[in-house]
C-alpha cells in the first residue's frame, strides 16, 4: 500500500494512476478547506488544480537532482510574485503541494493517509472553533486629535462596558495631526452597545470610530 506506483521508468499505466489520485485528492482538499470559509471561486479551483501540477512535474523532474532544484526555485519565485495570503491560504498551498509531491513519487497510498488524517484534523479543529478569539472579542479603532494624551483616556468607558481591553497600536493619521488608537477588547455584551460607542464620540470629539472583529490577514 505504502509502496511506489512508479518503477524506474514511467509507464502510461503508472503516470494515469498518479495523476488520477492527484485530481481526486486535489478536488477533496479544495472542499476541506474552503468548507465553511469565504473563499474565491478560482482560489478553490487553484487548490484542486495544484496536486496535478505538482504531480506531473515531480514525474518529470524523476529523480533528476538539477532539474529538482530548478522546480524548487520556480516555486518560490511564484510564491514571491503572489499577494501574501491568510495562514489558511499558505497551509492549504502547502498541504496540496505536500500531495502531489508524493503522488508524483508514486506513494499513492500515502498521499491519500496523509489526506484523511490532516482532512479529520483540519475539519475538527473547525468544529470546535480551536483558537478562534470569541464572539465578544473586537478590534476597536478610535481617532483623536493630537492635543489629547490618550494614555487611560477610555479607561473608564472599558471598565463599565468591556471585560478586559488593550492597546496594541498607536499610529498618526492625517499628517500627523490625528492619532490612531487600535485596542483589542472583550465586550460585556456579544453586540457593541450604543451607548458604548456613543460616550466614544463624546470623548475622541466625534472623530472616526470603527468597532468590529478583526479581519485574518496574518501570515505564517
Amino acid at each position: 500500500m505504502f509502496e511506489s506506483v512508479v518503477g524506474n521508468e514511467i509507464n502510461i499505466l503508472s503516470f494515469l494512476i498518479c495523476l488520477l489520485s492527484s485530481m481526486v485528492l486535489g478536488i477533496l482538499s479544495s472542499l476541506v478547506f474552503t468548507r465553511g470559509h469565504s473563499h474565491s471561486g478560482s482560489w478553490a479551483q487553484s487548490l484542486a488544480i495544484l496536486p496535478p501540477v505538482v504531480t506531473l512535474v515531480i514525474m518529470m523532474v524523476n529523480g533528476n537532482i538539477g532539474a529538482g532544484l530548478a522546480v524548487a526555485g520556480t516555486f518560490a519565485l511564484v510564491r514571491f510574485r503572489s499577494a501574501p495570503g491568510t495562514a489558511r491560504e499558505i497551509t492549504a498551498l502547502f498541504f496540496t503541494v505536500a500531495i502531489g509531491l508524493a503522488c508524483g513519487m508514486g506513494y499513492v497510498g500515502i498521499a491519500a493517509v496523509f489526506f484523511a488524517v490532516v482532512s479529520a484534523m483540519t475539519l475538527l479543529l473547525n468544529l470546535f472553533h480551536f483558537g478562534e478569539a470569541g464572539k465578544a472579542q473586537r478590534q476597536l479603532k478610535i481617532t483623536i486629535p493630537e492635543n489629547l494624551d490618550y494614555d487611560g483616556l477610555f479607561d473608564d468607558i472599558f471598565q463599565q462596558y468591556t471585560k478586559s481591553h488593550e492597546l496594541i497600536r498607536v499610529r498618526t493619521t492625517n499628517m500627523g495631526t490625528l492619532y490612531e488608537l487600535t485596542y483589542m477588547v472583550e465586550l460585556k455584551s456579544a453586540q457593541p452597545d450604543k451607548r458604548f460607542i456613543d460616550d466614544i464620540r463624546c470623548r475622541n470629539g466625534n472623530l472616526n470610530i470603527i468597532c468590529g472583529k478583526e479581519l485574518e490577514n496574518e501570515t505564517l
